[in-house]
């Protein structure tokens, strides 16, 4: 699953607000869905840093 911000996640939110629109659904209601799907469906949480940099200064660090 796309994390929130990025290029997949906001074509995912784009594909299905279009089809909430042609099932009927006015713009607004075809966001609120889209959004709905989205924020329901699992795995949708960070994966946290990916690099050491993202972890941030070494003195800092928790659980080194």
């Amino acid at each position: 699953m796309p994390e929130p911000g990025s290029k997949d996640y906001d074509k995912r939110r784009a594909r299905l607000r279009k089809d909430a629109e042609n099932s009927g659904n006015n713009d607004q209601q075809a966001d609120e869905e889209a959004n709905a799907i989205l924020q329901n469906e699992e795995g949708r949480r960070s994966r946290g840093p990916r690099t050491e940099h993202g972890r941030g200064p070494k003195g800092e660090r928790t659980g080194e």
